[in-house]
């Protein structure tokens, strides 16, 4: 039998493989509007999904739940998504135009 063959039918160390281990432990769900926001919940593992990371995590009703890295503690902070006053003052803009003011 050659070397690594016995976990070459292994879903969670394909998955696991090439991640660094701070991937895993803990996150908290902080989606605004997730019916989860606000927990705790443990990362079983984390995987590739196109270009993003997704953490699979022991929760919810199925007794799994799959989290973008955004939607929880490890992503972007919420701060850094804001408008800047340009961005508001388009903004305006456009929905007074959309109004027909």
């Amino acid at each position: 039998m050659a070397e690594g063959s016995v976990f070459s039918g292994c879903r969670r160390a394909r998955h696991s493989a090439g991640f660094p281990s701070d991937l895993s432990g803990f996150v908290v769900v902080t989606h605004p509007f997730h019916p989860l926001k606000g927990e705790r919940l443990e990362v079983l593992y984390s995987k590739r999904r196109g270009p993003d990371t997704v953490f699979v995590c022991s929760g919810g009703v199925s007794g799994q739940i799959t989290l973008p890295l955004a939607w929880t503690d490890r992503g972007e902070p919420q701060a850094a998504r804001r408008l800047s006053a340009e961005g508001l003052a388009e903004l305006d803009t456009l929905t007074r135009n959309l109004r027909g003011r």
